[in-house]
């Protein structure tokens, strides 16, 4: 009897002990738990009777090499998307607070993470720190403060969506790649950006979903027309579309960029909107080596409507009948002279594709190179003396330099890669061109490829990597930097 008592409050004190040392629901997710050196401790409520997640954070920030938050989450390993409707709770006066959606390489405040951010102002964006300790860029959505968002990891890149107001999620714009280790963590977060505080959020109808690949055969090409600023690589969306689109060229007055998509040429502001057509008369066949003067009065488009062949020809900025340049095709335009007067472009003739000038009013044509294989892409400094252009000539596919006479030439570039289509900023003080892997074959600039945008300071030599991305033909093929030298439009694409 004695030892029958002795079992049974055993038994309870167990069952005490249980009770008192028990998570908290949290629902779909495992844990949860301050990140960084935060003041005051975050918490999570989670209600069942709704699955909605409350979560308070501190911190002063997810920014930079170190984070601070409050993070409920779970481990995960392959394709993922969590997804959430996301409302601030109370007002505030921080406009940087943020409310997430995270995958994190692990728990450290310095890892390798991607979330998908609400700020306190609206502003919506992909955050990333690609290493772990390395600063943190960013990707920020057109869209303001969407109620609802979702991350997704699809093998290496990372991409998020945004409710456009009508309730459907779709495609933000500008995915990046960024390699995870399984398994990662992946959960919602909240930093209130100052560390004396705390900011709460509510998390409705979260989903987390394991994502089922299909072939690419399936797929469509998804369209981001992106700007980039050189000071912070922090990316910017301008349009996304399902449609196609290629190649941007920024307006000498800063207010405009210039894209072709099915054969046709648009213009869209720097800040966003509605693309407009540009008319282009009887040029329906326009691909991506297009490009304004420097005075911004005229286009010159490459279109093979005419002969099968693409022929150079020149409009007026607002549109018009297309006036022919060149006689012979292919002929592909890639560089403006500064002063105006000379148009230079790759071209085949005999067989063999080289660099040629031409006056822009029309005339004889003029051979710069004469090396055997691919010479392609050639651009002027911004003083009129050199013409950059690449070339395979090396064994790879590399940026070299020459006066505009054709003479001096030289290679700038010496690595592994192939690098395509190098421009120089308008103060001359840069190139930025885009980079393919030594699986693309060099003398080949195909879309759909892993690619990198770089870019090389002229007067120390020094290479950045600005962007990683999927794209490669019809991302930078023409001159694209803002006429003040601080940023860079270009094109990223999806498969989705």
């Amino acid at each position: 009897m004695n030892n029958t008592i002795k079992f049974l409050a055993f038994i309870l004190i167990a069952v005490f002990a249980v009770s008192c040392n028990t998570t908290p629901n949290l629902g779909i997710f495992e844990e949860n738990g301050d990140i960084g050196n935060v003041k005051h401790a975050g918490s999570v409520k989670f209600d069942p009777s709704d699955s909605t997640y409350t979560v308070s954070g501190g911190g002063t920030n997810m920014w930079y090499k170190n984070d601070e938050l409050f993070y409920v989450w779970k481990k995960m390993s392959g394709d993922v998307s969590i997804a959430a409707t996301i409302d601030w709770i109370g007002t505030s006066v921080e406009p940087h607070r943020k409310a997430c959606l995270i995958i994190r390489q692990s728990l450290d405040t310095s890892s390798a993470y991607a979330d998908a951010a609400v700020h306190g102002d609206g502003l919506t964006s992909i955050q990333y720190r690609e290493i772990e300790g390395e600063i943190t860029r960013e990707v920020q959505s057109s869209i303001s403060a969407p109620k609802r968002v979702r991350i997704e990891k699809e093998g290496d890149y990372i991409s998020m969506s945004v409710d456009y107001g009508d309730g459907e999620l779709r495609s933000s714009g500008g995915t990046f790649k960024l390699t995870f280790t399984e398994p990662f963590y992946v959960g919602l977060g909240v930093c209130s950006h100052n560390n004396d505080t705390i900011e709460t959020a509510k998390f409705s109808d979260v989903v987390i979903e394991t994502l089922v690949s299909k072939p690419d055969s399936l797929k469509v090409v998804e369209s981001t027309l992106e700007t980039i600023p050189i000071a912070s690589f922090d990316r910017r969306v301008i349009y996304h579309t399902q449609d196609h689109i290629e190649a941007p060229n920024w307006s000498p007055d800063g207010k405009t960029l210039v894209y072709n998509s099915s054969g046709l040429l648009y213009k869209i502001p720097v800040e966003g909107g509605k693309p407009e057509l540009i008319p282009t008369d009887f040029a329906k066949k326009i691909n991506n080596d297009h490009g304004i003067s420097p005075d911004g009065r005229q286009i010159v488009i490459s279109d093979q409507t005419e002969t099968g062949k693409s022929i150079i020809y020149t409009i007026p900025f607002e549109g018009g009948t297309p006036k022919r340049i060149t006689e012979s095709g292919p002929s592909y335009w890639h560089g403006w002279s500064p002063d105006g007067k000379t148009l230079a472009y790759c071209a085949e003739r005999n067989g063999n594709y080289d660099i040629y000038t031409i006056p822009v009013k029309g005339g004889k044509e003029t051979r710069l190179t004469t090396a055997e294989g691919l010479d392609d892409g050639p651009d002027y400094s911004p003083d009129g003396k050199y013409i950059y252009f690449n070339s395979v000539r090396s064994g790879t596919m590399q940026i070299w330099r020459m006066k505009t006479d054709g003479t001096g030439q030289e290679q700038i570039t010496t690595d592994k890669y192939n690098d395509w289509f190098a421009h120089p900023s308008p103060d001359g003080k840069w190139i930025a061109y885009v980079t393919f892997g030594t699986d693309v074959p060099a003398d080949s600039h195909p879309p759909n490829k892993d690619v990198m945008l770089r870019l090389m300071n002229l007067e120390t030599g020094d290479i950045q990597i600005m962007a990683k991305l999927f794209g490669g033909q019809g991302t930078i093929n023409v001159p694209s930097w803002s006429p003040d030298s601080e940023r860079l439009a270009f094109v990223s694409y999806r498969l989705k």
